[in-house]
């Protein structure tokens, strides 16, 4: 069975070399014509000494994705549909704007985290994808957009580890991944302009700010353990304080001064004022403190089977100004590649399900369907 090169950081491709009788330098070089170039063949390799050449296909190849369709959206955003095998099928989202070209990595084949408001997760959960199945996202569509746009420099610059999965529960994979992204000789990519969001694995926050940290955010969604538990069920084994505990920790390692919290916007789920003012005593007073941190409103997505509508464009604009009032610099989330299912929480793909996640999501909903409509109003009469 030959390599795959994608799976490799410069360090695994140095080692991989070296076993071939290779020197290091061979290993940049293979490296840069494969990140840098984009190049998918041998033979393009011309400052490649000709037996090396002439032995690579034999022990390894650079093997993408096969790709089984794109989609275009009317703002320009991009979507694929990546072929992973055994029925299963990821999503990467590439979004483009003046002064950046944003790439949305899947990092699984599903996701078993299960949020009741991501498309996603309600297909369930199948695998992790290897290192080079991430890597294949970002090589496909650097190589797909220099020759579309006819440019020969870098198109994407900033990397969103947000697409189909949980990157924190397929942390193997990740961080070879994350270090190709960053490695000068790979892609060049600033820790500031590499992003990696969680739903809150606590102890994989802090490896990840030992091992290779990058900008983080935490999808929030709710200001208390009562909600969170129904929205986010993994805020049942790592809840709220042990969370923040976790992003105060990381702080120090991160490329950036604060933290981003993703909040979906859930029309009479987590959208009221009180939720709002809940939401700014938690984060400015957490541990004493507060949690230097700027908030993401996301308008929620709609997409069949979630019980769950967006909340008026005025109420999260409510919502915004008391966050903003309070002293929490917050944003909403530009609606981007809607008309093709592009947009947060709609990535879905194709899931071989090994987790039954469809009837167990079924059974969830309606055993909270009436206490998520209300939690609002019995938080409002506690106060």
């Amino acid at each position: 069975m030959t390599a795959n090169l994608l799976d490799f950081d410069l360090e695994g491709l140095a080692a991989f070399c070296e076993k071939l009788g290779e020197k290091r330098f061979r290993a940049v070089q293979l490296f840069r014509w494969i990140h840098q170039k984009g190049a998918s063949g041998f033979d393009e390799m011309t400052d490649l000494a000709r037996s090396l050449r002439e032995k690579l296909p034999s022990v390894c190849a650079i093997t993408g994705l096969p790709v089984l369709s794109r989609q275009d959206s009317a703002d320009g955003t991009i979507k694929w549909l990546f072929d992973v095998g055994d029925g299963n099928a990821v999503e990467t989202v590439f979004i483009p704007e003046d002064d950046r070209g944003t790439l949305c990595i899947s990092s699984q084949a599903g996701c078993a985290v299960g949020c009741r408001f991501c498309s996603t997760g309600h297909q369930g959960f199948s695998r992790n994808l290897t290192t080079g199945e991430i890597l294949a996202q970002l090589w496909h569509a650097e190589r797909f957009l220099r020759k579309h746009l006819g440019k020969t420099e870098r198109v994407i610059t900033n990397v969103v580890m947000m697409g189909m999965g949980e990157p924190l529960q397929n942390y193997g994979a990740l961080i070879p991944a994350l270090r190709v992204m960053l490695d000068d000789h790979g892609y060049g990519l600033s820790r500031r302009r590499v992003t990696v969001s969680t739903s809150g694995v606590v102890p994989m926050i802090d490896r990840l700010a030992q091992d290779c940290p990058v900008a983080l955010a935490v999808s929030l969604h709710a200001p208390n353990d009562a909600l969170r538990d129904v929205l986010v069920p993994l805020n049942r084994k790592y809840p709220i304080a042990e969370l923040l505990d976790a992003c105060l920790r990381y702080l120090p390692a991160a490329p950036r001064d604060f933290i981003t919290f993703e909040y979906c916007m859930l029309d009479g789920v987590n959208d009221q004022p009180e939720h709002a003012r809940q939401l700014l005593a938690l984060l400015k007073g957490h541990g004493g403190r507060g949690v230097p941190c700027k908030i993401n409103l996301i308008p929620f997505n709609p997409f069949p089977d979630s019980g769950l509508k967006c909340s008026p464009r005025s109420v999260v604009l409510h919502f915004g100004k008391i966050l903003n009032d309070g002293g929490i610099v917050t944003t909403v989330r530009k609606t981007r590649g809607d008309d093709i299912d592009a947009a947060c929480g709609q990535l879905a793909g194709d899931v071989l399900d090994r987790t039954n996640a469809a009837s167990r999501l079924s059974q969830r909903r309606q055993q909270t369907e009436q206490p998520i409509r209300f939690v609002h109003t019995a938080k409002e009469k506690q106060a």
